[in-house]
């Protein structure tokens, strides 16, 4: 199927008539950055504690690192829909040389689900920054949510920005370009696996040229 016929098939398909990219985005904000505020709140000289905050943006690297090139391109019995969404749809939605939206209705193939975002939190950053509480503090626990959904928060920044065409801002270009190789179907299983910066690509070995 061409491009074009597939865009409109999946709009059809995927993108209801209430659907609005702008306030899907800013629901993906308010929420990030209200767990951010709240988590900042309980915060209380956190001295050494704040080894936490690079300890865990590298952890989430590499959990971005494993999720893309697992589930989300090679389809788990129980995370399906994840290589669904991803691989079938948003892969075939936008190739390495059709990597724009057409409007902010087309977000939806861009942007997580907003269901997705309770369940990062639910599911991911309060239970680990809970059992980090218990077991190394308060402010331990704090600053892993708020680095944990901060990085959420620029995951979709930087995915939407990839997306934008030219209105994307130029300092995002070595990313962009980094990201639009992943689009390649030649290369979607064999590289380019970090949407944000290419950390663990680098480690190990995964960062295409």
């Amino acid at each position: 199927m061409e491009l074009a016929a597939f865009r409109a098939q999946a709009r059809a398909e995927q993108v209801g008539p209430r659907y609005s990219g702008a306030l899907h985005f800013a629901f993906v904000n308010a929420v990030s950055l209200s767990i951010i505020a709240i988590a900042a709140s309980r915060l209380r000289r956190p001295g050494w504690a704040l080894l936490t905050v690079p300890l865990a943006f590298l952890y989430a690297n590499l959990v971005e690192w494993l999720a893309h090139r697992g589930p989300m391109h090679a389809p788990k019995r129980l995370l399906r829909l994840v290589y669904r969404r991803h691989t079938l749809l948003h892969h075939a939605f936008f190739s390495a040389e059709a990597m724009s939206v057409e409007s902010t209705r087309d977000f939806k193939m861009v942007l997580f689900p907003p269901v997705l975002l309770i369940f990062f939190f639910g599911g991911f950053a309060l239970p680990l920054g809970l059992l980090l509480g218990v077991l190394l503090g308060q402010n331990v626990a704090a600053l892993f949510v708020i680095t944990a959904m901060s990085y959420y928060l620029l995951y979709e920044w930087l995915h939407l920005a990839y997306h934008l065409g030219p209105r994307a801002p130029r300092l995002v270009g070595p990313l962009r370009r980094h990201h639009a190789a992943h689009h390649d179907p030649g290369n979607m299983t064999r590289g380019n696996f970090n949407i944000t910066f290419p950390i663990c690509d680098r480690l190990f070995g995964t960062c295409l040229r």
